[in-house]
């Protein structure tokens, strides 16, 4: 009879703090000395605050050591965190994962509208960027979003396409949706 391998957990950790690269070292070394690894992760910059999302993978008692040293971090670094415990991503075989660019003048209603827009589609979210400028030449308050989209099976995807840019001519947007491909094609 063989033993059971370990199953791996997870732990989701947000983090925000003044210092970007503090912020990963700590977190990322705190990982690596309780015998986790760094699965996924995300770091911005907003204004003075840096954000970072980490999903962290190992056995529970790695995991259950990483939440019991975070207190201490958090007080000797000035962060702050949220952590939760979560499963592996669900895999499914038959969605579509599709890009989503917008660049439009800046209004507050516009993520709002794109949400929406999926949501009424029942079109899944997997991760969303929005950066606003000032338009060089003009001064104009512009907004540049992309979103990442997770098309369910069965999915017409010219049908979609078609309603997704009427709804953005709708609104005046400069839109795109195509499929996601990898940065780094091997």
């Amino acid at each position: 009879m063989s033993t059971p391998t370990v199953r791996e957990q997870f732990l989701v950790i947000s983090a925000l703090g003044p210092n970007p690269m503090e912020l990963a070292n700590v977190l990322s070394r705190a990982a690596f000395d309780n015998r986790c690894a760094v699965v996924t992760s995300r770091l911005t910059r907003h204004g003075e605050t840096s954000a970072l999302v980490l999903q962290v993978g190992g056995s529970w008692d790695a995991l259950a050591r990483l939440e019991t040293t975070l207190p201490g971090l958090v007080k000797k670094h000035g962060l702050t965190l949220d952590v939760v415990r979560s499963a592996e991503q669900e895999v499914r075989p038959q969605a579509l994962p599709y890009v989503a660019y917008v660049s439009a003048a800046y209004r507050p209603d516009i993520i709002n509208e794109l949400c929406q827009f999926f949501l009424d589609h029942r079109v899944e979210l997997d991760a969303m960027t929005c950066d606003t400028y000032l338009a060089p030449q003009t001064g104009s308050s512009m907004l540049n979003a992309q979103f990442t989209v997770i098309l369910p099976a069965g999915t017409q995807i010219s049908w979609l396409r078609d309603q997704f840019l009427d709804f953005a001519d709708a609104l005046n947007l400069d839109a795109l949706i195509e499929p996601w491909r990898p940065q780094n094609p091997v």
